[in-house]
């Protein structure tokens, strides 16, 4: 461990002190001023025409200030989607108004219908109770499949259909794929469900608007994982606020999951009411609420197929796949299955013909975006679940057949149009190998079944691509808004730096670990170096924490500003010393002259910077302080290979999972405590999905898994302690860090890694099953057994 505690050094995060002292500073802890509060009434029917709504009792009730529908919002712009699909016949994607407030239909439960401001929350939510609301059910369209059959009720009366794209990519590629499907001497076809999450991040959803009439300036505080993002979509395409008079703050945000990437009603909705009224108007969402009005997660119904030669080497692949959209597009929804899916389906493989046809469709449910791993995910399911069924219809071993067809020189072009700049897929095959003792199995498989268990092993790889960006790429792709991150490098007379960075932090650490690169750079205690972020109002416009790029494009934009930071301070340091600039060097907090004694510390250089007593004024301005910033030239490319461990009762068919290991290529670690401790969360969100959650609507799009008691969260007795390794380093090539980010890994490798061990397990103990969907229930493994 670096003893000065840079890169490298495990250091212990800064903000647990203030989160495990219940010192933190959340949405729900401030409070303003002659705030009142606002209760949102939401449809209970999951599609119908909205024939009238009476508030004239519940606005004569106490307490009430003011009462809103949709009426009071037909003038202001629909809630917007920043990603645009075009499909594969060269149209781009139907995509409907989104009101603040549901006006002339419902189309999902959760939905707003209408708003009451007022004194406290017991008078609004009273008063909501009151209101009288006439609905005409309308039969809801909850099944993807029947949602697109012929003469099936529309969502929306002005589309054309239920279906939002038909793409296909590579389009080109269709052709060669059929044909190779027809020349191969083996095919393997699998049907399975990616099932429907919810995100239940710790913090519910939070929003207070503010508005100054003095100034006309509006304040937005709100749980966002973005709050640069919300102050332009919300500003420019729903209130017409110019950016200049709206301020958006996100404090201490506890957990997103990428639900908190995307601009809700809500904000739009508490911002807009705060000038009417003239008063902040607070909302604090109820876990109930959370339920039907956070974006959910996956559902997506896919056929994959792939064909192999003789030799049993990947000859092509095609999937068809359908995504729930939701009643609504959500801020990210089109990208998901389609750009953040299609271009992830080599995997770590070197297949020649891909070819990707994504369905996305409009139902009576509420609205699907990104969670943890978003696409990927998805993608790496599919495909590691069809190559171990591939081998076990071959008998072939499921390792020995995807070391076959590792990629295995770089930098690698895919048929799926990225480019992996670096990797060893044969390395963190090696590593897993050895660290989850895969030699050492059939001898616990035998000491399973001797006390009369079933032992499966199941083992995954995945890649993911990171960082979201270029710019110039993902506005080729659809994106509505440039994928960049900023950072703004302050240094005082006394050598602290301030690092004001467009990232957030609501989890990942960046208190911690950003001061370690500053620290690390100039050679100084990284306790010298605060982190100030979540506040449009003194941060550089950035575009947020979200698909792991929080330190490779928001890191890399900090690095970039304080090497603007360095270089100016040599120039004055070698005025200084009376030496060439060429000469000077900065280590271990001082500048000296290459070849001399001479050296000069950073503090003192500093304080010339701020007190240009002796200074170049003829060639620099006096102070310190810079911006950056930094667009990548391309995606990151973390991977890794999992394994997972189970032993399951044939009698019941529950299952525990014994072991679990995780060996992941990151690139260059910044703080490995705080990189295993981003693993291990993935993988137990991984692990949730595959055994526990599962988000189900009825027929009549009612919700049935609600509340905690129908939907089954992860808990310390359903996984092991992980055992998680991160030696196999390949530098990225196209950043300054060489970093590749770890935050979503561990959701995206675990899924297929479980489902494979239960697979694995009940072959061995003589079952005929190839695949049981998600999650993996005692129930569905007890009746899969059954026949």
């Amino acid at each position: 461990m670096p003893a000065d505690g840079g890169i490298g050094a495990s250091n212990k995060r800064r903000e647990d002190v203030r989160f495990l002292t219940g010192k933190g500073r959340y949405t729900d802890d401030i409070n303003l001023l002659g705030q009142t509060y606002v209760h949102f009434l939401r449809s209970d029917v999951a599609h119908g025409v909205l024939k009238s709504v009476d508030v004239a009792e519940a606005a004569s009730m106490p307490g009430v200030v003011k009462i809103f529908t949709g009426e009071d919002f037909a003038e202001v712009g629909g809630v917007p989607c920043g990603w645009q699909v075009t499909d594969r016949f060269g149209e781009v994607m139907q995509e409907p108004r989104h009101p603040v407030i549901a006006h002339g239909k419902v189309r999902h439960v959760g939905e707003i219908i209408a708003a009451v401001v007022a004194e406290s929350h017991a008078e609004a939510r009273d008063a909501a109770e009151a209101i009288e609301v006439d609905i005409e059910d309308l039969p809801a369209v909850v099944d993807m499949r029947a949602a697109l059959a012929e003469g099936s009720t529309k969502v929306h009366d002005d589309l054309t259909s239920n279906l939002c794209y038909d793409w296909g990519f590579v389009e080109e590629n269709k052709e060669a794929v059929n044909a190779a499907f027809e020349a191969a001497a083996h095919v393997t076809t699998l049907e399975l469900v990616n099932n429907r999450l919810v995100a239940n991040p710790m913090e519910p959803r939070v929003a207070i608007g503010d508005y100054a009439p003095g100034t006309g300036d509006s304040t937005l505080y709100t749980t966002s994982q973005n709050p640069h993002v919300i102050r332009l979509l919300m500003g420019a395409f729903v209130l017409g606020i110019p950016e200049h008079k709206l301020r958006v703050v996100a404090p201490d945000v506890g957990g997103g999951f990428g639900t908190k990437i995307f601009h809700y009603a809500e904000e739009a909705f508490c911002t807009f009411a705060a000038k009417a009224v003239e008063r902040p108007v607070k909302w604090v969402s109820s876990r109930s609420e959370a339920f039907i009005s956070d974006a959910h997660g996956r559902d997506h119904v896919t056929k994959i197929e792939l064909a192999l030669d003789a030799e049993n080497n990947f000859t092509a692949l095609r999937t068809d796949t359908m995504a729930n959209m939701g009643a609504y597009l959500s801020t990210f929804a089109p990208s998901v299955p389609t750009w953040l899916h299609g271009t992830l389906m080599a995997g770590n493989y070197k297949t020649p013909l891909i070819y990707v046809n994504v369905k996305a469709v409009f139902t009576n449910t509420v609205p699907v975006d990104a969670y943890r791993g978003a696409g990927r995910p998805e993608a790496t399911y599919q495909l590691e679940r069809v190559i171990d069924k591939a081998a076990r219809e071959l008998g072939v071993d499921p390792i020995a057949l995807r070391r076959q067809n590792f990629i295995t020189e770089f930098p690698y072009a895919t048929p799926v149009a990225v480019e992996y700049d670096t990797g060893d897929y044969v390395a963190t095959m090696d590593k897993l190998e050895e660290l989850a003792d895969l030699s050492g199995f059939e001898a616990r498989r035998a000491e399973a079944a001797a006390r009369g268990k079933l032992r499966g092993l199941g083992v995954n790889c995945y890649i993911e691509a990171c960082g979201i960006a270029p710019s110039n790429l993902v506005g080729q792709l659809g994106a509505r808004a440039g994928l960049y991150e900023s950072a703004t490098v302050r240094v005082n007379a006394t050598g602290g730096v301030v690092v004001m960075t467009g990232s957030h932090s609501h989890g990942q650490g960046h208190e911690t670990s950003f001061p370690q690169v500053i620290a690390d750079m100039i050679g100084i205690a990284p306790d010298m170096v605060e982190i100030v972020h979540g506040d449009t109002a003194n941060t550089p416009m950035g575009m947020g924490t979200y698909g792991s790029r929080s330190i490779a494009v928001g890191g890399s934009a900090m690095v970039r500003a304080a090497e603007k930071i360095i270089n100016k301070a040599k120039k004055i340091a070698a005025h200084l010393m009376e030496a060439a600039e060429a000469d000077i060097e900065l280590k271990d907090g001082a500048f000296s002259v290459a070849g001399t004694d001479k050296s000069v510390a950073w503090g003192d250089v500093t304080l010339a910077a701020y007190v240009p007593h002796n200074y170049p004024l003829e060639d620099i301005e006096p102070g310190l302080e810079e911006t950056a910033f930094y667009d990548p030239a391309n995606f990151t490319y973390p991977s890794g290979a999992y394994a997972c461990e189970v032993e399951l009762d044939p009698e019941t068919g529950h299952f525990t999972v014994e072991a679990f290991c995780a060996a992941d290529d990151f690139g260059n670690i910044i703080n490995p405590m705080i990189v295993d401790g981003q693993v291990h969360g993935g993988i137990a969100q991984g692990v949730g999905q595959s055994m526990l959650e599962n988000c189900v609507y009825d027929s009549e799009g009612q919700l049935m898994s609600g509340s905690y008691m129908d939907y089954a969260m992860p808990r310390a007795t359903d996984v092991p302690f992980f055992n998680v390794d991160h030696s196999c380093q390949t530098p990225c090539t196209h950043n300054p860090l060489g970093v590749k980010g770890c935050g979503e890994a561990g959701a995206i490798g675990s899924p297929p890694a479980l489902v494979n061990a239960v697979v694995d397990a009940l072959q061995r103990g003589g079952h005929d099953i190839t695949h049981i969907d998600m999650p993996l229930s005692p129930s569905r493994v007890w009746q899969a057994m059954q026949g």
